[in-house]
């Protein structure tokens, strides 16, 4: 049975303010993330439609804190919570050391990735 976790991850890098692990698991990608500053991914998200995010996520808080805006509404995901994000959202607050793990269909994730790489700051790339 495939598997990953966050040592045999191949992808990812750290991008100073997050740093990111990421492998494939039939068709869909595991992310172990950590978010070292609060990050509001608006401005990444430019460009999509509605400029917010088209993938859906599923995921676990390991720990920390954070915020997903919806259309209507925003949520706050703390330790301990799974979730999930449908299409329509923009993450926007993150609890310094606020680490999860998602998992998201891969080309969606890449389309939407694509984008806020284009918009990430060149000083912020790794």
């Amino acid at each position: 049975m495939p598997k990953v976790n966050k040592s045999s991850a191949t992808r990812g890098s750290d991008h100073g303010p997050v740093v990111d692990r990421a492998g494939e698991l039939s068709g869909y990608t595991v992310n172990f993330v950590e978010f070292r500053e609060d990050i509001d991914a608006t401005p990444l998200l430019r460009g999509l439609p509605d400029d917010r995010c088209q993938c859906p996520h599923w995921g676990y808080v390991i720990r920390g804190r954070m915020t997903m805006r919806f259309g209507d509404r925003e949520e706050l995901y703390e330790t301990g919570d799974a979730f999930y994000c449908p299409p329509g959202h923009v993450p926007v607050r993150h609890e310094p050391g606020t680490q999860i793990v998602q998992f998201s269909p891969s080309e969606e994730l890449r389309n939407t990735e694509a984008v806020m790489m284009k918009n990430m700051p060149t000083t912020r790339r790794a």
